[in-house]
């Protein structure tokens, strides 16, 4: 089984606990408690992952790090449909690569003004806000254009990919680092449709979607 070494508050602990239960994956949960006890710096940590981030996962004695490649790992493992990694469609799996590499700039921007309202981390909050919105309205536009031509997701795919949940979480949390969203109604609606994928879980601050039905997990 595979073990996730995990923080409840952490988004991008999120993700790969969105994933694990989208695909139906079973796992066990080892709490690492970041704040306020900050063991994700402990010599035990660090020893797992030298970087000292979390995500990390354990699988039969392979150890992977960083949330993305998490979802790689994940979805080529668990998923022989290939939807949420198209491993077979190489101009797609581009896309998916190009918003994984989005995905990272959103931890850096919008993640990081979480992590200075609740974990009290020192950095330059209006920049990082600023560069969330200025990512916002990328992402804002793409999916608007995409809605004109009938796409749903941030790939030119019918279903849902892993850049979907890699992009999801600290965009569904920006809110707790003082950044509104009122102003990307196409992002608010994306939103919507990937609380509404098969197998979605909340965490703290993520809260399930209204009424409707349900968005099948794979095509």
């Amino acid at each position: 089984m595979i073990r996730l070494y995990d923080f409840e508050l952490s988004g991008n602990c999120y993700k790969v606990r969105l994933m694990l239960g989208i695909l139906g994956m079973p796992y066990e949960a080892v709490p690492v408690d970041f704040y306020p006890g900050r063991e994700h710096r402990s010599d035990w940590f660090l020893r797992l992952n030298p970087l000292g981030q979390l995500p990390v996962i354990e699988d039969d004695g392979y150890v992977l790090r960083d949330a993305q490649a998490i979802l790689v790992y994940l979805a080529a493992k668990a998923d022989p449909t290939g939807s949420w990694y198209p491993r077979n469609n190489p101009a797609l799996l581009g896309e998916v690569s190009q918003w994984l590499a989005f995905a990272d700039a959103i931890t850096a921007t919008a993640g990081a003004t979480r992590l200075h309202e609740n974990f009290f981390y020192e950095l330059d909050i209006e920049a990082a806000r600023a560069g969330a919105h200025r990512l916002f309205r990328i992402l804002d536009e793409h999916l608007w254009f995409g809605e004109q031509e009938g796409r749903d997701w941030l790939c030119a795919a019918v279903h849902p990919t892993i850049a979907d949940i890699a992009c999801f979480p600290y965009v569904m949390l920006s809110e707790e680092g003082g950044i509104p969203r009122l102003d990307y109604p196409a992002l608010r609606r994306w939103c919507d449709r990937v609380k509404r994928i098969k197998g979605f879980t909340v965490m703290s601050g993520v809260f399930p979607a209204g009424r409707g039905r349900p968005v099948p997990a794979q095509a």
